[in-house]
């Protein structure tokens, strides 16, 4: 007979289908941006290849996460209507349908979060909800304006999202006003975001300025600075997380000192910076203590897991300094290839070592829990995973 439990994870994992597709087509179109032999060869897929990743993947994966959290099947509607408005993308449907179903979902994910605020009243919950508000309204701006327009709105989606997470993570460390220096961060990033759509030179000036000092106040105070001297899952969290500020900062600087951009070898620079280097290093960082939380299986670290960390960061090196910088185009494309290969690579060891089960000898689970931020049920140190008292 089968286990409640096993039923549950199954369903779980039905709402996760979608965004691995989404994953897998924007990868795809990835290939084809970078003008390299792809699988799917659709051209449209190229025009998709940014809001795929983001309210397609990421979108709802958080929200998905989000939903777990909240503990009510409503909340359940925010990754499904991601999910099916990513798939809806992909089909011979008009646009329109797709952009709607994307914005019902992130509609829906800001109603999730303004019910896990209303549970404890957190500042970190706060954060995370004006980051799907960023993210619903580049949605909505989707129907005026092409994507590199509206990518200051995901960025700003990624970047209040992880933060916050990170800020919860680092409470211990943290000045007893590190919920309120957060939220301020976010109030000045949001109305840089709203100068890019007035101003956009100065907007995105505002916006890189922002990002700076978000990213040295919480590097400071990111238990990351002491975790990465750890061994086992707490050393590779801390190296994928410290490496993700690194290109999030390389990424303000350069909407600093550049100002908008929206094609080109700059806006290259800045968005993958942002969307690989700091999104995707956090993904993998927090994959193994928040995925089991999600499908009540077991991610087991494993020390193969910093192949495709080192490789989605070598990528970006040859991609960014050698290609974007230098200017150096085959160099450019091989980069890009290693980022593709990277991302695909770190799901197929995540799944191999969650098949594989617990890692037994010589693992200390108690340790590696409590030095990677997590609850002895594996339940990320999170506000929203909180019973109100």
């Amino acid at each position: 007979m089968e286990k409640p439990g096993a039923r549950q994870t199954l369903s779980r994992a039905i709402f996760l289908v979608p965004a691995a597709v989404a994953m897998l087509a924007g990868v795809d179109a990835a290939l084809l941006l970078v003008g390299v032999g792809a699988p799917v060869p659709a051209a449209r897929l190229g025009d998709l290849h940014g809001m795929l990743m983001v309210g397609g993947f990421l979108g709802t994966l958080i929200a998905m996460e989000r939903a777990v959290a909240l503990r009510h099947p409503l909340g359940y509607a925010a990754p499904l209507l991601l999910g099916v408005g990513a798939l809806a993308l992909l089909t011979p449907a008009p646009l329109a349908l797709g952009q709607l179903l994307l914005i019902d979902g992130a509609v829906a994910f800001v109603a999730v979060y303004a019910a896990l605020w209303r549970r404890n009243h957190d500042d970190v919950v706060i954060v995370e909800l004006l980051g799907a508000v960023h993210l619903a309204i580049a949605t909505i701006l989707w129907l005026t304006v092409d994507v590199p327009w509206l990518m200051p709105w995901l960025v700003g989606f990624v970047v209040l999202t992880i933060c916050a997470e990170r800020v919860e993570l680092a409470r211990l460390a943290m000045p007893s006003t590190g919920g309120r220096t957060l939220v301020l961060h976010a109030a000045a990033l949001t109305v840089a975001l709203v100068t890019t759509l007035l101003l956009p030179p100065t907007g995105a000036r505002l916006t890189g300025l922002v990002i700076v000092s978000l990213v040295v106040w919480l590097v400071r105070h990111d238990v990351a600075r002491k975790t990465i001297r750890a061994t086992g899952l707490p050393r590779f969290s801390a190296a994928a997380l410290l490496g993700g500020y690194v290109w999030l900062f390389a990424a303000a600087l350069g909407w600093l000192v550049t100002g908008a951009q929206t094609e080109g070898s700059l806006y290259d620079l800045v968005i993958h910076s942002v969307m690989l280097g700091f999104g995707m290093s956090m993904v993998m960082a927090h994959a193994p203590v928040i995925l089991p939380a999600v499908l009540r299986r077991p991610l087991p670290y494993r020390p193969v897991m910093w192949v495709p960390l080192g490789l989605m960061h070598l990528g970006l090196v040859l991609r960014i300094l050698a290609g974007d910088l230098a200017g150096l185009h085959t160099v450019w494309q091989v980069g890009s290839v290693v980022n593709v290969v990277a991302l695909l690579l770190f799901f197929v060891v995540a799944a191999g070592s969650s098949i594989a089960g617990p890692v037994r000898r010589g693992q200390h689970p108690a340790r590696t829990r409590r030095e990677a931020g997590t609850k002895p049920s594996g339940i990320p140190l999170t506000p929203s995973t909180r019973r109100p008292s």
